[in-house]
């Protein structure tokens, strides 16, 4: 069997957030793979931060993304006196731990030159902070 020799590509780009919030990013990553001019493969999408996330989730129903966000405000609720690192603020510490739960990177399959998401996917920047941050994202894309 003859097989194609694998291609990389990399991208990165930045997200102007306005606080605490899920952001979706599926455009950004679907239109990096589309350039990419990959048919198969696989596209890693990493944060460079600490305090934000990446996920993937429904796109559908706003409620949603409101019912994880109060979810976690439960789990980790700001100006606890449990942290000793508050040097930013009462959202410093628990934006890690937000971060530290969920996850810095997701990895999606291409195919037929796009992403492979499910009907109610999408690919979400998850910011823990409560002010507005610039959020660098790189998408790595491996495939044929």
């Amino acid at each position: 069997m003859k097989t194609s020799p694998a291609l990389v590509a990399q991208h990165a780009f930045t997200i102007e957030t306005p606080g605490r919030r899920l952001i979706e990013i599926t455009g950004h990553v679907r239109r990096h793979a589309r350039e990419s001019g990959m048919n198969a493969g696989v596209a890693h999408v990493f944060a460079h931060h600490t305090s934000c996330s990446l996920l993937v989730t429904e796109n559908a129903d706003p409620d949603v993304l409101a019912d994880l966000e109060r979810y976690f405000s439960r789990l980790v609720p700001d100006g606890d006196p449990l942290y000793a690192h508050d040097a930013e603020g009462p959202d410093d510490m628990p934006a890690h731990v937000r971060a530290a739960l969920t996850a810095a990177s997701v990895t999606l399959p291409l195919a037929g030159g796009n992403l492979a998401l499910g009907t109610w996917q999408g690919v979400y920047l998850w910011e823990h902070r409560r002010r507005p941050h610039r959020r660098r994202i790189t998408v790595t894309l491996v495939g044929c």
